[in-house]
């Protein structure tokens, strides 16, 4: 609360407290909280998928993108500028869960009848490339620089200027795949031991797929939705919790929430300290930080597959 462009002295922090229609109670609470509520927010959402995502696939590089929701977010936000919707309240974020939830319902319709999970990696890679050459049209398409520089500022993410409304958004998005997360623990924790280890203890397997895919569906969606592309927190957030010693697919969710909140709040307050002529986007940072990070383990999972 204490970065920004703007300094506040300590008789600036007792007037927003005092005077709610003052100029610092106007910084304070509605940029600079509403900027932090959805920081920590967007980045519990990416942490909450990448635990499901790593637990249900059994596979540590396992992130909220791989089934391809994210890339339909980003089409439709990507969609919403290029129609003229950017300055329409909603309009860009409303084409992102549109496109999301669409994706989704291909994703639920698959798992419906195919709940394996090799057979939902493919699926996800090939929706991923549809959406991406998709969005290369619309960039190609584009009617103005201008355009196309919106587009390409919205997929870098941040959450730089948004409002109360955004964070709300964030937060349905918590609650609902909080309830669905709720049905999942004891089928998430007998999947780790192999899906014929969890049906002959009663495991409803396509019930944990449709959940499992539900969730990160929601929490992928709206988390493009609300800040656009932000990388490799829903990857790395889980690992980082697993230092603590915690395995349990099950447990390590909520941690995992908690720790890409805090991670992408801090990306973000590093990006305030930065010189003011220095425009880093959040996502691209978050990308900076999380790529070394996502070789660093594929080396490690490529040096245990060998010795096996």
């Amino acid at each position: 609360m204490a970065l920004g462009d703007v300094p506040l002295s300590a008789a600036d922090y007792a007037e927003a407290f005092r005077a709610p229609d003052s100029i610092p109670a106007q910084i304070l609470w509605q940029i600079r909280l509403p900027r932090n509520l959805c920081g920590f927010l967007v980045g519990a959402m990416l942490g909450v998928a990448g635990a499901i995502s790593q637990g249900y696939f059994r596979n540590p590089l396992a992130e909220p993108g791989i089934m391809g929701v994210s890339a339909g977010a980003g089409l439709g936000a990507a969609v919403a500028i290029v129609l003229g919707l950017g300055l329409t309240s909603w309009g860009v974020e409303g084409f992102a869960l549109l496109f999301s939830g669409l994706i989704s319902l291909i994703i639920l319709a698959f798992v419906a009848k195919f709940p394996d999970r090799q057979a939902l990696i493919l699926l996800g890679v090939g929706l991923s490339s549809l959406c991406g050459a998709l969005m290369a049209l619309v960039f190609n398409l584009s009617p103005s620089p201008v355009t196309t520089a919106e587009i390409l500022g919205w997929m870098m993410g941040s959450v730089e200027n948004r409002s109360w409304e955004d964070a709300g958004l964030a937060l349905i998005g918590l609650v609902v795949a909080g309830c669905l997360v709720v049905r999942l623990g004891r089928g998430l924790r007998l999947l780790s031991l192999g899906e014929d280890t969890a049906r002959s203890q009663g495991v409803n397997v396509r019930m944990v797929a449709a959940l499992s895919v539900l969730a990160i569906s929601v929490l992928a969606g709206l988390s493009v939705a609300v800040a656009g592309v932000i990388g490799f927190v829903g990857l790395a957030a889980p690992h980082f919790v697993r230092t603590f010693g915690i395995r349990d697919p099950y447990s390590l969710i909520g941690p995992s929430g908690l720790a890409g909140g805090v991670m992408v709040l801090l990306a973000d307050a590093l990006i305030r300290l930065l010189p003011s002529s220095t425009d880093i986007r959040l996502g691209v940072l978050t990308s900076l930080i999380g790529a070394p990070l996502f070789a660093l383990l594929a080396w490690k999972s490529a040096n245990q597959w060998v010795s096996q």
